[in-house]
């Protein structure tokens, strides 16, 4: 199954950070971690990434897992540096006071699965 990042934005009560012309991306999976070496072992392409984690590292990582978009939870926000980033390398970027458990959840519910 697939979810358009409209729907996520929706879902999640999301601010979209960067990549409003992008809402109409489709995910295919989704990833939900804090550590940079399990998201590079686990997270695979055409995900959406969910995370706390909020340097410019993120989005490296998000490039070589081949995400299409990441979330970030917890209320969480990324500086101008990583939005910049993100909007050069065409990422979407959302932002949602939600947990990360709690995002997960949801995302699952409708249909969202890991692979």
């Amino acid at each position: 199954m697939t979810i358009k990042l409209q729907a996520v934005k929706e879902m999640l009560n999301a601010d979209v950070l960067c990549g409003d012309n992008l809402l109409d991306t489709e995910v295919t999976c989704g990833f939900g971690c804090d550590l940079i070496s399990d998201s590079l072992c686990f997270a695979r392409p055409g995900c959406l990434l969910l995370t706390g984690l909020t340097n410019v590292q993120i989005i490296r990582l998000a490039e070589m897992v081949e995400a299409r978009a990441i979330v970030f939870v917890r209320g969480k926000r990324p500086g101008e540096d990583v939005i910049g980033l993100a909007r050069e390398k065409n990422l979407p970027l959302l932002a949602t006071d939600m947990f990360l458990f709690e995002s997960c959840g949801i995302l699952y519910q409708a249909g969202l699965r890991s692979f």
